[in-house]
């Protein structure tokens, strides 16, 4: 796979390719991606799009919080002008014409930028560290199901076929025979990755069936996050090209492990060493973390209970972390250890130039800015903080007593409560987020669930 490009000079990158038509993206609180279409030519020429502010405080429904949750918004519902990131430059493979996404940034027509746009977030974090001469690597693992197709929301989701012309059964966790299976598919997701320049790593076959993991090489939190958008696009429409979904789901499936987004995170200086090694780079001592590295997850068990609301950001989100066996491996709880993949807090084990810490909780199903942008706005905090690490666990954690939220409501309430993570990320999005995520949690309420139907309405 080919290293990602840097900024690109537009009009050169369109001649060079033939670009005929451009499409102008912006990720909303969900991680939809939203836009205009535009004709090369006139998107060359000076066209700007815009958008309005409110496709920010649209919930997953298309619906909108009431008026009382948005007392803080303004009524004008004002335009946005959408700021092409030259860095953030994607082919569409699939299209039948050759055509151009674009990532943008977002600006109101004064000229300043819209601070609830989720990849504004990230950018707002990153400048944080960048003032401090400190540089933010992760390296996201995404996972996510293949599934038979599926126009009933109704009815439950099942695996594919592959190419032996059987459905896949679970817990096949490495199988190359198991990815093979799907092969076809694979091959032109590579293909499409490789003409996007996306820096995928490896594949492998997960727990559940049909569960697949993507690796991606680490990297700038910005330009991955911008990555990760893109991958999911180009999987979904991979997948339906071969007669299946491609679903990131948390927990698709009631008897299958659920999903997960895991965020691997370390800092380096100017000269590129890694700061969480402290002394560890002079002495070769790889066991000996740094002061910067201990804050910082001292920082991440302080806060990631208000910010679980960003790593589960929906209603299925909590049945991957409920604590039974089918939750798979996915933690509930904010320990840390070596090598442990039952806390949420991971360190794998390696030399000290490659200490990192892997965060384990949040979903494929959440916005990878927003992911990105709580987790480092956490270390972050204990670092400026001074907080302290508590000891490694080096047994299970799964019998341990957890103090994260369990559920969307008290998550949501948590973050509500968080002020210094609220300084953070901005605190007009912390409140549009809020008034977005409760929107959704009352529509939820509002169906009536086949579970309900089933057990209660001739037996209560």
């Amino acid at each position: 796979m080919s290293a990602r490009q840097g900024p690109v000079v537009l009009d050169e990158w369109f001649s060079a390719h033939g670009i005929t038509e451009v499409e102008c993206l912006v990720s909303d609180m969900t991680g939809i991606l939203k836009g205009k279409i535009m004709p090369a030519g006139k998107y060359l020429n000076g066209g700007r799009p815009r958008l309005p502010d409110s496709i920010f405080i649209q919930s997953v429904t298309g619906d909108y919080p009431d008026d009382d949750a948005l007392r803080f918004w303004n009524a004008a519902e004002l335009d946005m002008q959408l700021i092409a990131d030259p860095a953030a430059v994607f082919l569409v493979p699939w299209a039948e014409d050759a055509t151009a996404q674009i990532i943008h940034d977002c600006y109101y027509m004064n000229g300043d930028p819209v601070e609830i746009s989720p990849r504004h977030v990230l950018k707002r974090v990153l400048a944080l560290f960048e003032a401090r001469g400190w540089k933010p690597v992760v390296a996201p693992e995404v996972e996510f199901y293949l599934v038979r197709t599926n126009t009933d929301p109704d009815y439950p989701l099942e695996p594919p076929v592959g190419r032996s012309g059987r459905q896949e059964s679970g817990r096949q966790s490495y199988s190359i025979d198991a990815v093979n299976e799907f092969d076809p598919l694979f091959e032109e997701m590579y293909d499409y990755c490789e003409a996007q320049q996306l820096d995928i790593d490896t594949l492998i076959h997960e727990e559940g069936a049909g569960q697949m993991e993507v690796n991606f090489q680490h990297g700038d939190p910005l330009s991955l996050a911008d990555q990760v958008v893109i991958f999911k696009r180009t999987l979904r429409e991979t997948a339906l090209r071969h007669g299946m979904y491609a679903t990131f789901m948390a927990k698709p499936m009631a008897n299958e492990p659920g999903s997960a987004l895991h965020l691997h995170q370390s800092l380096v200086d100017a000269d590129g060493a890694n700061l969480f090694a402290g002394s560890a780079l002079a002495d070769g001592d790889s066991g000996r973390p740094g002061e910067l590295f201990m804050h910082y997850i001292g920082g991440l068990q302080r806060y990631m209970p208000a910010a679980m609301s960003l790593f589960a950001p929906n209603i299925n989100s909590w049945r991957r972390l409920m604590p039974n066996h089918y939750a798979g491996s996915a933690p509930n709880n904010i320990e840390w250890g070596y090598d442990n993949r039952t806390v949420g807090l991971r360190v794998p084990v390696g030399s000290a130039e490659s200490t990192r810490i892997e965060n384990r909780l949040p979903g494929a199903d959440a916005n990878p800015y927003l992911v990105m942008a709580a987790s480092l706005a956490c270390g972050y905090l204990g670092i400026v903080e001074g907080l302290t690490a508590r000891a490694p666990l080096s047994g299970s954690a799964w019998s341990g007593g957890s103090v994260l939220p369990n559920d969307v409501g008290p998550s949501l309430d948590a973050l509500e409560a968080c002020q210094p993570l609220a300084g953070i990320l901005g605190e007009r999005f912390v409140r549009s987020y809020l008034a977005v995520k409760r929107a959704e949690h009352l529509a939820w309420y509002r169906v009536i669930s086949s579970w309900e139907r089933e057990h209660l309405l001739l037996r209560v």
